[in-house]
């Protein structure tokens, strides 16, 4: 029954796990990445109630759809109160029970969505998704440097989330309940990011009809994030020193400074040692800075946390875009996605993931959808018979990945990978409408 269940929800799309007991399920459940448990109810052993205890241990919002014999409905009712997500009765009829499967996987992932941007709303450690030991280390780092005004320096490649990290700073800090605010040292001209900083008075320079406090002034009590800080004028950076040493801002063509209560972090992508050796940075700001060096982590170092963030960033592009049918990604993408380098790090994921879902066609995004949209995140390897979790693959999804692999060493050129793989090109064509 259970391969008969397996094989009905596999025509639909879904990748099924088959396991022969109560014992082997709760196993599985323990090794996580499942979206739904469906089980007998009176087994040898371990039963049913033993399977749904060990799902809502391992993770309360995975949903588990019960089956047992007409007799033992008083057990089923049971197995609800206990927090069963439905339950049906044999013979069972597969159309309904895959029903009952499409809603109990859909609330879900609703439920989970809700999370992600509840986190994401919060900032917080929640925002800086990953449970690897690098992001582990970070949060760790994080949580003992809040509560001190010490100024902290943020280092890391580009799209990496040092902002993120900044506003954990700040939303796990004294600070939290005032201003959060973010400039960036490269997006603006030496001249107005000097007004935008530190203010100035009316009549200081042309077109300045009124006067500005700027930026220090407006984050009183609260953060102030440099981004790019090594990219900022050594004109700027003496002033931003005054501003570290003495809390004092003096706006452009003011007579007096004014007192700031600011706890400032900076952020940088470049090598500020090697900017200070060669004149570029001022040593004494950049110790002043320096006082609490936090590094974030590269997306490489951390390819675990890949299919926790592209988890994340699915439920947000899906709320972003509620028009899109997309509602799941295949084990085989995600698997692909976690083989990638990154160079752009988490920013770069994330535009994928959205771009996947806006130009997806249909509710599963699979490798030959990630071909068409990213042919680079298939072209390095081709497809084995095991992935990286070590689960056996089925012959329909060697078939799609290596087709995927194909085509993303063609750059999508269907014809050619026709003639590669032996098939008429329309075969390529109703495979992908599939």
């Amino acid at each position: 029954m259970a391969r008969v269940v397996a094989d009905y929800l596999g025509e639909r799309g879904w990748d099924c796990v088959v396991v022969d007991g109560g014992a082997a399920a709760t196993l599985a459940i323990a090794a996580g990445g499942l979206d739904l448990v469906i089980t007998d109810l009176r087994m040898a052993d371990v039963d049913g109630l033993d399977v749904l205890a060990a799902a809502r241990a391992a993770d309360p919002d995975l949903p588990v759809i019960v089956m047992t014999a007409f007799g033992a409905i008083e057990t089923a009712i049971e197995a609800m109160r206990r927090g069963a997500a439905h339950y049906v009765t044999k013979p069972v009829r597969l159309d309904e029970l895959g029903l009952h499967a499409e809603r109990a996987i859909a609330d879900r992932r609703l439920r989970g969505e809700h999370r992600a941007l509840r986190a994401a709303a919060r900032g917080g450690l929640d925002a800086l998704v990953g449970r690897s030991e690098p992001m582990r280390r970070l949060h760790a780092l994080l949580e003992r440097v809040a509560p001190s005004p010490a100024a902290v320096l943020v280092r890391g490649e580009s799209g990496t989330g040092k902002e993120l990290v900044a506003r954990a700073i700040h939303a796990l800090g004294p600070r939290r309940d005032r201003p959060f605010v973010a400039v960036n040292g490269s997006a603006l001209p030496e001249t107005l990011l000097e007004s935008e900083l530190f203010g100035h008075a009316r009549g200081a320079f042309t077109g300045a009809a009124a006067a500005r406090a700027g930026l220090f002034v407006e984050a009183g009590g609260g953060t102030l994030f440099l981004d790019e800080v090594g990219d900022m004028a050594p004109a700027l950076q003496a002033k931003l020193l005054r501003v570290v040493q003495l809390g004092e801002v003096r706006p452009i063509g003011a007579d007096e400074s004014s007192q700031v209560d600011v706890r400032i972090i900076a952020a940088t992508h470049q090598d500020l040692e090697a900017r200070v050796a060669s004149g570029g940075f001022r040593a004494d700001l950049y110790y002043r800075l320096n006082v609490v060096p936090v590094a974030v982590p590269p997306l490489r170092e951390r390819a675990e946390d890949v299919p926790l963030l592209v988890a994340h960033f699915f439920a947000h592009s899906r709320a972003r875009n509620p028009h899109s049918p997309a509602t799941r990604l295949t084990t085989g993408v995600i698997d692909a996605l976690a083989r990638e380098p990154w160079p752009g790090n988490v920013r770069e994921l994330e535009n994928l993931i959205e771009r996947l879902v806006v130009v997806a066609t249909g509710p599963v995004i699979d490798l030959p959808a990630l071909a068409e949209v990213a042919p680079r995140a298939l072209a390095t390897a081709p497809p084995g018979p095991i992935d990286g979790r070590d689960r056996l693959r089925t012959l329909r999804e060697l078939e799609d990945e290596y087709i995927a692999w194909v085509l993303a060493r063609c750059d999508g050129n269907k014809t050619r990978a026709a003639e590669i793989l032996g098939v008429d090109v329309s075969t390529l064509h109703r495979r992908a409408r599939r």
